[in-house]
């Protein structure tokens, strides 16, 4: 049992080694011997140690070569993966559209008015209570869906949605100007959860996902055009500065 917690106590220390860019992804570790000084343990210590890190993905080890570090090192409990704000509306599209027709067989009559309130708040309020308001509404659908895996699932996509730089850039760039697109879409996705109809509650959950998909395509156009734009224009006037001079 020592030996057990000692090899895990030296495979956590090799990771730390790793996450501090020590040993940095595509480079080969040191050799047992070398590991086995470092960490005052055994060759078979470091050995069980290496298994175990190979076995969760740190590390590959190559028979005849060596152990190298991992180039795709797995992600640690609780880290966001680096993902876009059209694949995180994509996923959020195909779960929570599952989820509003689950919920739209059993959710109660107690969380329909919750969610009538909740629409009204996100219509009459600031920027900030309004989005609080959004991500209730998704998440009192995911929890009505009675599916603790859904609901963990979508409270995942909407970290990513707020605390991913680039992703919370592109829903702040489109949201505002949907308001009132959002509002209908939200009464649409309420109105078939009202009828218990699971079709209608997947399909109006899924349009209100293909429109703001649409709508940041539509902003990607026009940032990327206004940037050539500006890069045109610093150009423009570096030439003509050159020009003068002449």
């Amino acid at each position: 049992m020592a030996e057990q917690r000692l090899y895990h106590r030296v495979a956590e220390e090799i990771r730390q080694l790793i996450d501090e860019g020590v040993f940095p992804p595509g480079t080969r570790l040191p050799g047992e011997r070398e590991l086995a000084e470092r960490f005052d343990v055994s060759r078979v210590t470091i050995r069980e140690a290496e298994i175990a890190l190979q076995a969760v993905g740190h590390i590959e080890i190559k028979t005849g070569s060596g152990v190298y570090v991992s180039e795709d090192q797995p992600l640690q409990p609780g880290q966001l993966p680096e993902v876009s704000a059209f694949e995180v509306t994509e996923a959020r599209s195909l779960i929570e559209a599952e989820a509003a027709a689950l919920a739209a067989k059993i959710i109660s009559d107690e969380n329909l008015k919750k969610l009538d309130d909740l629409i009204e708040t996100m219509g009459n309020s600031d920027e900030e209570t309004s989005l609080a308001a959004d991500r209730e509404f998704h998440a009192m659908i995911a929890r009505s869906s009675g599916n603790g895996a859904m609901v963990h699932a979508i409270e995942s996509l909407w970290r990513m949605r707020e605390e991913l730089p680039e992703v919370k850039h592109s829903y702040d760039a489109v949201c505002e100007e949907d308001a009132a697109a959002r509002a209908k879409e939200h009464q649409a996705i309420l109105s078939a959860l009202k009828a218990r109809n699971p079709d209608a509650a997947r399909h109006a959950m899924r349009e209100h996902f293909l429109r703001l998909i649409g709508s940041m395509l539509d902003a990607s156009e026009q940032e990327a055009l206004r940037a050539v734009q500006k890069r045109a224009l610093e150009s423009r006037e570096r030439f003509l500065d050159v020009a003068r001079m002449g």
